[in-house]
């Protein structure tokens, strides 16, 4: 979607008049003013899908960014259920990644999936599974994780009723090394 200067300070105009009206109607004035103020207009697509807005494709950093935290889920979900044995092995395989598998984010000061990720989680309402956490990772993450996610990618066609096993979790754990050290 794109938007004009003059429409979008009308739409803003007319979020605040549904807020000072009262209005309790079917769209979110406090998400379409984020929506706009964080230059995030594909989430209208997102959230507003009824509407027949003009569909173009997301970002390359939108969908990045999905599949990068849908990846993290299936990790730390599959992490929170392995057997003592199998945490042995996750742990000594992929070093040094396998004693904590946790999402640590995204750099906030120059990756802009940061951005991206707590709009998706505070204001979409999508993957609560990491609300409440610091999604800033103080440190450049993007390329570690799109190799992962190039492992990831061809298993989680197979994920329809399964969790990971610990020898996937491994290889794609292995991925955030980076390659002259693997």
């Amino acid at each position: 979607m794109k938007l004009s200067d003059g429409e979008k300070l009308i739409i803003l105009m007319l979020t605040d008049m549904y807020k000072a009206m009262k209005i309790k109607g079917e769209f979110d004035p406090d998400f379409i003013a984020k929506t706009i103020y964080n230059d995030k207009l594909w989430g209208f697509n997102w959230e507003m899908s009824g509407i027949p807005f003009e569909r173009g494709e997301d970002p390359t950093e939108v969908t990045e960014t999905t599949n990068i935290m849908d990846m993290w889920m299936f990790l730390e979900e599959t992490y929170a259920k392995l057997s003592p044995t199998d945490m042995a092995k996750l742990e000594e395989d992929a070093a040094p990644f396998g004693k904590n598998v946790r999402f640590a984010g995204f750099d906030g000061n120059n990756e802009p999936h940061y951005g991206i990720a707590t709009y998706l989680v505070d204001d979409m309402k999508r993957f609560q599974h990491f609300r409440g956490r610091d999604l800033n990772s103080h440190h450049q993450s993007v390329p570690g994780y799109k190799r992962m996610y190039r492992v990831f990618e061809p298993i989680r066609a197979t994920l329809h009723s399964r969790r990971l096993n610990v020898d996937e979790m491994i290889a794609i754990l292995k991925e955030l090394l980076h390659p002259e050290h693997r």
